[in-house]
Parts: C-alpha cells; sequence; structure tokens
C-alpha cells in the first residue's frame, strides 16, 4: 500500500473491508476484529485513526508495543492461529499502523472463548445461529449438510420397492440376498446411521421426502413479462417427491414453459426448444446435487419472457468464484448425494457439466451472491 491509497482509504471512511482504530491495547478485543475479517472477505484496520478519519498518530513506543499486541492476538487469541501482516507509515500528523488480516482457509476462526465473528457492514457480529455455524463448517469441508441425520425419519420411510428395483440394477443381487437388515444396508451405503435417514437417503429414497423435508422443493413460476408479477403468471408449481421425481417434474415445467422451433424439421415435428435441452438438464440436476442443504428453502425457477432463473440457496463453496466453474473446477458440496447422482439422473459431474453447457449455449450468466448466499444461473432466451 502506497501513501496515496492510505489517504484515500481514510477520506472514504469506514466499510466492510477497512476499520478505524485510534489506538488498540486490548489483545482480546483486537482478536475479535482480525477473527470477523478472517471468517469474511478479509480486510485492513487502521490503527492511528480514528472513527470520524482524524488522524491521532502513533508514537515509536505505540509502534513497538502494537506490534507485540499483533503477534500475542494472532498467536495466543485465535483458533487457529493466522498471520497478518502490518505496515508502518509516517504521516505528517503521526504514524499509522496498516495492519492486514486476509480471508482465512481454515474458517470458522474463533477468539480464546470459542466466538466466532464475522463482518457486518463497518461493525462486526457474534455468530449465534447453528446453522450459520454449519455453513460454515461446511465451506471448509469440515461437515457435510447431505449426511446430516433427518430428527423424525425412520427406516420406514423408505420406498422399499423404489429402493430395491435401485439396488437390484445397480448391483445385479437382490436386497433380500444380502441377508443384512434395511438398517444395516442402507448404513453401509452411507444412507442412514441409528435408524434415521440422513438428508441424502430421504431425498433420494423415501416415500414421501415432503413430509421429512418440506423446505427441500422446487418453487417453479413463468411470467409473462420481463418482471415478477404478483398478481399475474402464465404458470406456478410447487414441486416435490424424490429428487429424480423432482428433476424431472422441474424439466418438464421448464420445456412446458418455453418455445420450440421447428428448425428443418417437418410440419408435423414437435420441434426442438428454444435452449437446448441438455442444457436445461444440466443446470437442473446440478442445482439440486450442489445447492446447500444446511439452508431451509426451495430452489426457484423462474420463466420471464426473455431469461430463465434457476435460483439455488447457497453460494459456491470452498473459495470457488465463478470463473473457477467455467474452467470447469468442482467441489462437491454433497457428496454422498453426488456419488449417487450418476445413477439415479443425467448427472455427469458439475464441473464437466457447466463446460458443456457454456459449449453448447454461451447465452448463459452466472451470479455468486455470498451475502445474500444465493447462486443463480440466467439463461437467456435468445429466440423470444
Amino acid at each position: 500500500m502506497e501513501t496515496e491509497e492510505l489517504l484515500s482509504i481514510i477520506a472514504r471512511g469506514e466499510d466492510s473491508t477497512h476499520q478505524f482504530k485510534a489506538n488498540a491495547k486490548n489483545p482480546e478485543s483486537l482478536a475479535q476484529e482480525m477473527v470477523a475479517f478472517s471468517n469474511s472477505s478479509g480486510g485492513v484496520i487502521l490503527v492511528g485513526v480514528t472513527d470520524n478519519g482524524d488522524i491521532e498518530g502513533l508514537t515509536n513506543d505505540d509502534m513497538r508495543r502494537l506490534n507485540q499486541l499483533v503477534s500475542n492476538a494472532a498467536t495466543d487469541h485465535i483458533r487457529p492461529p493466522i498471520s497478518p501482516l502490518t505496515q508502518n507509515f509516517s504521516l505528517p500528523d503521526g504514524m499509522v499502523m496498516v495492519l492486514e488480516v486476509r480471508e482465512g482457509i481454515s474458517k470458522p476462526y474463533m477468539d480464546k472463548n470459542l466466538h466466532v465473528y464475522v463482518k457486518s457492514g463497518a461493525d462486526k457480529r457474534k455468530v449465534t445461529a447453528r446453522e450459520e455455524l454449519l455453513r460454515m463448517f461446511q465451506d471448509v469441508a469440515l461437515v457435510h449438510a447431505d449426511r446430516i441425520l433427518v430428527p423424525n425419519s425412520s427406516i420406514e420411510d423408505l420406498d422399499k420397492d423404489y429402493f430395491n428395483l435401485f439396488f437390484e440394477n445397480e448391483y445385479e443381487t437382490k436386497v433380500e440376498d444380502q441377508n443384512i437388515s434395511y438398517e444395516q444396508l442402507l448404513e453401509n451405503m452411507n444412507l442412514a446411521k441409528d435408524g434415521k435417514l440422513n438428508n441424502s437417503g430421504a431425498l433420494l429414497f423415501a416415500s414421501r421426502p415432503y413430509y421429512l423435508l418440506p423446505a427441500f422443493i422446487v418453487k417453479a413460476v413463468a411470467f409473462p413479462s420481463v418482471d415478477i408479477e404478483n398478481e399475474s403468471y402464465i404458470d406456478s408449481q410447487d414441486i416435490n417427491g424424490k429428487l429424480s421425481d423432482i428433476f424431472q417434474k422441474s424439466l418438464g415445467f421448464v420445456l412446458a414453459n418455453i418455445r420450440h422451433v421447428q428448425n428443418d424439421q417437418g410440419f408435423n415435428s414437435l420441434g426442438q426448444p428454444e435452449i437446448p435441452r441438455i442444457v436445461l438438464i444440466e443446470v437442473i440436476v446440478n442445482a439440486l446435487i450442489h445447492r446447500n442443504y444446511f439452508i431451509s428453502a426451495p430452489i426457484k425457477i423462474l420463466i420471464f419472457s426473455d431469461r430463465i432463473e434457476i435460483i439455488s440457496p447457497g453460494s459456491l463453496p470452498n473459495n470457488l468464484t465463478v470463473e473457477n466453474i467455467k474452467m470447469g473446477v468442482s467441489n462437491n458440496r454433497n457428496p454422498i448425494m453426488a456419488s449417487y447422482a450418476p445413477k439415479l439422473l443425467p448427472y455427469r459431474g458439475f464441473g464437466s457439466g457447466i463446460k458443456r453447457s457454456l459449449k453448447e449455449f454461451p447465452h448463459i450468466e452466472f451470479v455468486d451472491n455470498k451475502e445474500a448466499e444465493l447462486f443463480t444461473v440466467i439463461i437467456r432466451r435468445i429466440c423470444s
């Protein structure tokens, strides 16, 4: 950082990545601020600058003390320890320390009392919600939502006819020939534990997943124009069932509400969908397999006159970016579900699916909203 950039930051005031402190003397308080930056997108603390942007300045003695304080706070008051960077500036009104804290790769970071903080605007807040903590553990692959047990479930919720047919087709043997209980078999397959289905088991093989996990559905609406209209829509459907059923119904909803073109086909042909079918298959399957199942909210499929939006709960995991996924880089947020998906759905992997879709139909945009915890795929309807 150069002096001109420092003065520009001070002139703009505090925000979610820049914080001012007239001085710092308490390692616990400083550690909490660094924890919040580490758990968020990183940031800079300017010591020697008041909240309203006045430069109070620090002495040489202050600098020596602060360097020791920063080291102590980062090492002894943060779990796991971090390695912040410091830079000292001599300004006309006194010295200023620039303390840079980068976004961590071992989230969630905690203070010595095991409290987790994140940035909230220019301030910080303590994370207390179980769901938010679980999402942070999920981001670093310490826990996976598809493995979480469904509280009110039991092996009796299994659709045994459907499961038996899957098992026989996949393993070329019958369930009854295994000489073990359904409970043990499902546990061996990572679909249940202690007599309860996990999220994967329920969503893939339960008779009525909606009754066990009512939030994990698809809400689909087709609108006549380019905006959401509360009182006017062409079609609307709440889609539930097993994951394979949800996929088929969601695909059917989209195909029923977009145009079909003849191209070189005969007059009696049904025509080809204006958006290649393979693209719709890939984005719908990816939404179902890779959404964040720690967030109790439905996937939304919104069809407008100029575009289709598929909105999934959960931003991209594990520091993935939109540019990463365009290049085929992927990360399995739900590894159990992803392992069964190729056997039940037309799924060939998150990374390959995105690349294949863009090659087939380049009019696709991806929006990763980490603040709102949403990932949106926008498919342009260029024939409209």
